[in-house]
């Protein structure tokens, strides 16, 4: 047996750090081609980075988009296989706008250390999400680019400029046309000088544009809107654009784009696919069987390669999303919260082929060793009356500190009585809370804790994972589970004296 000196050891550390290097520079300049995910983390109880990432790899997804730089989920994705783009919230652009030196800062934390040191596949950084949007009433017209501009610096000045591209995923509202025919494409008026500032500078770094494209929000929007044409499998609608037909909205909205860049000399640009799903809840249109037809069509021509008549072949896309994410604003529509192919706790919604070695039977496969809390609910209590004048404040606070958007007109749990929509509310309060038995004190001991499921057809009463993370706490293993438990526990205390005395 050959046995290495002392003084041969460097020399061999070297070599397989050289080999290592080597084998990973090749390896992040392959293409990834497969299906990619966005993985949102705004939850009150998100999975471990480790069950998310098995999930992702179980289910074959080859890329993940991620909307910040959770050194947590990072670290979790390092040696997965699996492509990343890494995000940059809105409220960090003013900042790495005014400064290199933030940007550079940014970067060696959030890119290059986690590729050197960790291993993590990192392609893309996100400058920013959807910062255009109306609703936004031009918060970050000054600062998307500069920030944009400090952030390609500072990959070029890490050396990772070769491997790392910078882009912005915007709102298809960026482009649009005034006879709704795509030839008629062109970005926004109000915006269109600033846009093709951007796509000059993604198109001399050799980036993409990405951008999300959302046919529910064309049906949800406009009730007159066919609801066919939403799909991909309508055959009752179509459009006929100088001879391009357009059967499905997606195709007709991602032209107008391929027009857009065409008009003003980029036709040639690359285009990724930020965002597309269809929600499972909030709304009368967001339900398993409408998201189960939209993204299951999605896939089979995602998987077949076609693309949309303007740009034939291979698209590049990323599923919208994961998991669900019930801390989610709320403003857009009650829906946002339940975007997910799978639930809070990692359990497939519907069937999904997504065109995977692991999924070719069409069942997405869970997540696994979830754990959850004691099986019991804060429900009503049945010698509390519906006409007690608390009700009705104690059903509004609890809506507004958990998540309610399950009920209403068409939803999942729209169907249930006057006793158990008071209820629905009192348990996600309580389940969002740990169940601490402070969350089930509602005044005039309207409510109660009952080991009997109070679910009842399509709607869940839920009940929360127990091993959960925290961005901002690492990890909760069981010693600092507890205390997460009892800050939460001192919280809900406050905030129950505050609503009683209030």
């Amino acid at each position: 047996m050959y046995a290495l000196g002392a003084s041969s050891c460097p020399r061999f550390t070297i070599l397989l750090a050289g080999l290592w290097w080597l084998l990973l520079l090749l390896f992040m300049k392959v293409a990834v081609v497969g299906i990619g995910v966005n993985w949102g983390m705004q939850s009150t109880h998100p999975l471990l980075p480790s069950t998310v990432v098995r999930m992702l790899q179980d289910n074959g997804f080859q890329k993940v988009k991620l909307f910040d730089a959770s050194s947590g989920i990072l670290n979790a994705l390092g040696r997965s296989g699996v492509q990343v783009m890494v995000g940059i919230p809105n409220n960090m652009l003013s900042t790495l706008a005014v400064s290199i030196q933030a940007a550079e800062n940014w970067v060696a934390k959030n890119v290059s250390l986690h590729i050197s040191s960790g291993g993590v596949n990192i392609r893309y950084v996100a400058v920013g999400n959807e910062p255009f949007l109306s609703s936004y009433n031009g918060s970050f017209l000054n600062t998307t680019l500069p920030a944009l501009r400090n952030i390609q610096s500072a990959i070029t000045k890490a050396g990772l400029g070769a491997q790392v591209k910078v882009t912005v995923p915007l709102n298809a509202d960026v482009y649009e046309s005034p006879t709704d025919l795509p030839s008629d494409g062109d970005f926004r008026l109000d915006i269109k000088a600033l846009m093709l500032e951007i796509v000059q500078f993604l198109s001399d770094n050799g980036a993409p544009f990405t951008v999300n494209i959302y046919p529910f929000i064309s049906l949800y929007s406009n009730p007159s809107f066919p609801f066919d044409f939403a799909f991909f499998d309508n055959s009752y609608t179509a459009l006929d654009d100088n001879g391009n037909i357009y059967t499905n909205v997606f195709d007709a909205n991602h032209d107008m784009l391929v027009w857009a860049l065409q008009r003003n000399g980029f036709g040639n640009m690359s285009i990724i696919i930020g965002e597309i799903g269809w929600p499972t809840d909030g709304d009368e249109n967001a339900n398993l069987l409408n998201a189960q037809r939209f993204n299951q069509g999605f896939m089979l021509r995602y998987s077949a390669g076609i693309g949309t008549p303007l740009r034939q072949g291979q698209m590049d896309a990323y599923l919208f999303s994961l998991i669900d994410e019930d801390a989610k604003s709320i403003q857009p529509g009650n829906f946002e919260r339940h975007w997910g192919l799978f639930y809070y706790d990692g359990q497939p919604k519907y069937n999904l082929n997504l065109g995977t070695t692991n999924s070719t039977n069409g069942l997405l496969v869970p997540a696994d060793g979830i754990q959850y809390m004691a099986r019991k609910w804060c429900v009503m209590s049945p010698s509390a009356s519906l006409i007690d004048p608390q009700v009705a404040p104690s059903m509004s606070y609890a809506c507004a500190n958990a998540d309610c958007t399950s009920l209403g007109y068409l939803t999942s749990c729209g169907d249930l009585t006057d006793i158990q929509n008071v209820s629905y509310t009192f348990n996600d309060y309580y389940q969002q809370n740990n169940q601490l038995d402070s969350a089930c004190k509602f005044p005039d001991n309207l409510s109660i804790i009952t080991r009997q499921n109070p679910s009842t057809g399509s709607c869940n009463f839920t009940i929360m994972i127990s091993t959960y993370y925290s961005p901002d706490m690492s990890l909760d293993t069981t010693g600092n589970r507890d205390c997460h438990r009892r800050a939460i526990g001192l919280a809900a205390l406050l905030s129950y004296f505050l609503y009683t005395v209030s």
